[in-house]
């Protein structure tokens, strides 16, 4: 099953995200974003709501499937769901992309969504279509060529700028509702390169090492729950809004 997903073309939509994504998402941007977005004044709205806005979203930057962001967050919970975890992960599972609500505060999906990798030190092999970084201008700061770059070995991931996107986004927003373990689930998701390649170790800290299995436990859920028949929604709402209301009583701001 494993070998019919993330298969990355070198032509077609999916390269043409990366070759912007990659040449754009400098560290002097991600820090601009950030003091953009994390003030979180942008809109006050609760957990079903921002899933409601996201069923006319499409991730670009995902070769697997065409669902909008709504099913595949509910394939992905299901599929948690199925397989007995705790109702923590579950909801994990259904909010963990809601940061793509990025998308429809008017930013393109090169700064939102796709893999996410550190800005500011040498950049991995190990990170979808690596070439690409050819064209980002922070390859000329020679602080930013070495392995560790601007940061120290073991300083922890919290202490790393990833390029900006939906993880981190989310991160902030819900930083105060749920365990670390989903809160790792949810700010590093998209780091492929660290939790399946396993590049950027020398960066991560104790913590961050027993809280990479949590990590690692959700990729199948996330990745292998995909298929091309939608769920159903209003069969399964009930349980969601349910499942909601216990860890996110009130709204939220974003």
């Amino acid at each position: 099953m494993a070998t019919a997903f993330r298969q990355y073309p070198n032509e077609g939509p999916v390269y043409e995200f990366y070759r912007q994504n990659h040449a754009r998402q400098t560290r002097d941007f991600v820090r601009a974003k950030k003091a953009e977005f994390l003030r979180l004044d942008r809109k006050t709205m609760g957990i079903w709501g921002a899933l409601d806005t996201l069923n006319t979203l499409v991730d670009e930057s995902d070769p697997d499937t065409s669902l909008t962001q709504i099913e595949h967050a509910l394939q992905t919970a299901e599929a948690i769901r199925a397989a007995g975890h705790p109702r923590w992960f579950v909801v994990t599972g259904l909010i963990h992309d809601l940061g793509k609500i990025l998308c429809l505060f008017g930013e393109p999906q090169w700064a939102v969504v796709g893999d996410t990798f550190p800005v500011g030190c040498a950049y991995s092999p190990s990170v979808v279509y690596p070439d690409l970084f050819a064209a980002n201008p922070d390859r000329d700061i020679a602080d930013y060529q070495t392995e560790c770059g601007v940061y120290t070995p073991g300083c922890g991931l919290a202490n790393v700028e990833l390029s900006w996107g939906h993880d981190e986004y989310l991160f902030h927003v819900v930083k105060d509702r749920l365990p670390d373990e989903a809160l790792y689930i949810i700010r590093y998701h998209s780091f492929y390169a660290w939790h399946t390649s396993y590049a950027y170790g020398h960066l991560t800290n104790d913590k961050d090492r027993q809280m990479k299995r949590w990590v690692q436990a959700f990729q199948p859920f996330d990745l292998y729950s995909k298929a091309a028949e939608p769920p159903d929604l209003e069969r399964l709402r009930p349980f969601y809004q349910e499942l909601v209301a216990e860890f996110f009583p009130g709204p939220l701001r974003w």
